[in-house]
């Protein structure tokens, strides 16, 4: 879908600049944003490669299990279909630490992994249950105490102080993350009653 909808962007700049005669302007943009995409991405790559290797280090001491642990008992409480020390609940902590520790590239596999666990203990077959909604939402609206790629796009266009919008990520992001698994709770019950009443 992602594809159409920039190939109808790029389609619509064609036709528009044959239409009002900037066929020159469209040409000089290209190549300028092809730059400046070459330019972004060497300086983002100093940064993102500092803090995955923070990470990394914090993976192998131990510190990702740590907060794995700590969270699994909350998870169980608003993931009912899954017991505590299941396999699926275990997946989920590792994704969900990943989040909160800036691990972007890591959080995607154990992602994948965690709603593949949540499949195997499915009662409801190929429709998704409570929880495994309530883990998208979770995971969506991840709460990350290091934006990495955020504060490495402010300094690549220049920021003084990149990691300035910290407390306003967490703020946004908890914010977010609340109003998320309210909303899904309330569908949740929502969900229960009709099918009560039907």
């Amino acid at each position: 879908m992602l594809g159409y909808i920039w190939l109808f962007m790029i389609m619509a700049s064609v036709v528009c600049a044959f239409i009002t005669g900037k066929m020159d302007n469209l040409a000089a943009a290209v190549t300028e944003g092809a730059d400046k995409g070459v330019k972004l991405i060497i300086s983002m790559a100093g940064v993102m490669c500092l803090w995955t290797g923070i990470m990394k280090i914090a993976e192998k001491s131990g510190l990702t299990k740590i907060i794995a642990r700590i969270l699994s008992p909350v998870l169980s409480r608003i993931m009912p279909d899954y017991s505590p020390d299941s396999k699926a609940i275990q997946a989920v902590s590792a994704n969900i630490t990943a989040n909160i520790l800036g691990l972007g590239n890591a959080a995607t596999p154990l992602g994948i992994t965690a709603m593949k666990e949540m499949q195997k203990a499915n009662r409801l077959g190929d429709k998704p249950n409570d929880s495994m909604i309530m883990f998208v939402v979770i995971n969506t609206a991840s709460v990350q105490l290091i934006p990495a790629s955020a504060a490495a796009l402010r300094q690549a266009a220049g920021s003084a102080d990149p990691y300035v919008i910290l407390p306003y990520v967490w703020i946004t992001s908890l914010c977010a993350l609340l109003i998320g698994i309210t909303a899904a709770l309330l569908c949740s019950r929502l969900g229960e009653r009709r099918n009560q009443n039907g």
